[in-house]
């Protein structure tokens, strides 16, 4: 941790774009920035960078809001709205101009596109000349629209010693005037991000290495003012399996996508991002206290991470596993009622319960756990798919008739009883149990995977096991 910073005046913040939805990347930044300020017992702030208007909607506010609440990561404070604040990013331009650090820009837009063309044949880096940075304002025609620029330093360099890149250093010579306010009186996004964060008090910058060079733009702008200047950490973007940028082939895809889509579990998310480019050692199953605890800079890696959903979705599995019975049937209802085409009642919802503790060992999300739980539910006759059909040959209905008999010749209907019989049945004909579990399967499921057998005898109850047995055997 740097020494500018007290370690209990720590605050970082979150500043997405509403254009869309709350990304995979967005939120492993917005999880990194929460638990550094958790870690030293500062302050998390979330501001909305809404200042492109014809861009920024409602509906992708209330996903990123949505997504944030989903993953645990509860903000201090309101929600900073920035283009509210648009009069006070005018005032500090405003300022500097009063200073001598910003002036007035006359280029129009046809000397610029100019400018660019002839730097492009020359193969020069493309930046404005500065040609309005010495001029007297009064050289402009009457009344003729202007920008306000930054005046930055144009000798020697600076150094930014990132807290995850380690030092990076920038000539001045390399940036130019920055344009602090539009012809039309708005800020831009340079100006209003520096302002916000300096009224925010936001003691660390805790973001996407796709900013690195927007922060010497922004120091120079900080220090114009005399401001403090935050703690940098730019940490490195994500990569899709393959090594190539991160896109919606690889899963960057908003997070409701993950909870409602992919049927995965906020923690096991949370576990996953925090593990994408930050380690402890060898753990890889790692709680919230410990994340707190055992959260800092110093452990988030230079190279990019790469996304691999087969991890991801192998983690899920373990909190499917580890998750509360009760939390995991009341997330899965819903969708059980409705591939049932009924509400579950009281009865029901007892059922789905009790079958949890057996569904979810196998299930890696909650998609496969709702799919396992719908066979409870299923009007008779059932539907057969294709392979569970292919059990129910003559041979295997002969199979079923013997567990039938035996079945309803047990009076102690539980899973070890039930076991006993269907045994007594497999050892009489000198064949493997799972000879006869399948076609029992397939009768009682109308598909070939399940809880064991057993379980879903147990748990379909006598009447209705046997029920289903018989409509295959008619």
């Amino acid at each position: 941790m740097s020494a500018q910073t007290d370690t209990k005046a720590v605050v970082t913040r979150f500043a997405p774009s509403p254009t869309g939805f709350l990304h995979i990347g967005g939120a492993r930044t917005a999880l990194f920035n929460w638990l550094f300020a958790r870690h030293h017992g500062g302050k998390f702030l979330l501001r909305i960078e809404d200042t492109d208007r014809a861009r920024s909607t409602q509906p992708a506010i209330d996903a990123i809001l949505d997504g944030m609440q989903w993953l645990d990561l509860n903000w201090d404070g309101d929600v900073v709205y920035q283009f509210a604040r648009a009069d006070r990013h005018a005032q500090v331009a405003q300022e500097l101009l009063d200073k001598g650090h910003a002036y007035r820009c006359y280029a129009t837009p046809e000397e610029l596109a100019e400018l660019r063309e002839q730097q492009r044949a020359a193969k020069q880096p493309l930046r404005y000349d500065g040609r309005w940075r010495d001029r007297d304002p009064s050289e402009a025609p009457a009344g003729a629209p202007f920008v306000i620029r930054l005046k930055a330093p144009r000798e020697g360099e600076v150094t930014i010693d990132d807290q995850v890149q380690g030092p990076v250093t920038v000539q001045n010579a390399e940036l130019d005037d920055m344009i602090l306010l539009r012809s039309d009186g708005t800020p831009t996004y340079m100006l209003a991000v520096v302002v916000d964060d300096h009224d925010m008090g936001v003691t660390h910058v805790i973001r996407g290495d796709d900013h690195l060079n927007n922060a010497f733009r922004q120091l120079a702008l900080i220090r114009a003012m005399g401001w403090p200047e935050p703690v940098y950490a730019h940490i490195p973007l994500i990569h899709g399996a393959d090594g190539a940028k991160l896109s919606k082939r690889h899963g960057a895809l908003g997070v409701d996508a993950y909870r409602d889509e992919m049927g995965l579990l906020a923690e096991a998310v949370n576990n996953y991002l925090l593990r994408l480019g930050w380690g402890h050692g060898d753990d890889e199953i790692i709680s919230r206290e410990q994340a707190i605890e055992w959260f800092d800079l110093a452990g988030v890696g230079r190279s990019p991470s790469r996304f691999d959903f087969k991890k991801l979705e192998n983690l899920n599995g373990h909190y499917i596993r580890e998750a509360d019975d009760a939390r995991l049937a009341a997330l899965i209802a819903p969708g059980v009622a409705a591939a049932a085409g009924c509400e579950l009642g009281p009865s029901e919802q007892d059922l789905l319960l009790r079958s949890i503790p057996h569904l979810k060992v196998r299930a890696k999300d909650l998609n496969e756990l709702r799919e396992g739980a719908a066979f409870l539910f299923r009007t008779r006759p059932l539907d057969m798919d294709e392979k569970a059909a292919s059990l129910l040959d003559e041979p295997g209905k002969a199979l079923l008739a013997q567990a039938r008999e035996a079945l309803g010749a047990t009076a102690d209907w539980s899973a070890d009883a039930l076991e006993a019989a269907v045994r007594s049945v497999a050892e009489s004909g000198g064949i493997g149990l799972g000879k006869v579990a399948q076609p029992l399967r397939a009768a009682l499921t109308g598909r070939t995977t399940s809880p064991g057998i057993f379980d879903v005898l147990a748990l379909l109850g006598r009447e209705e096991s046997l029920g289903r047995l018989d409509d295959q055997l008619r």
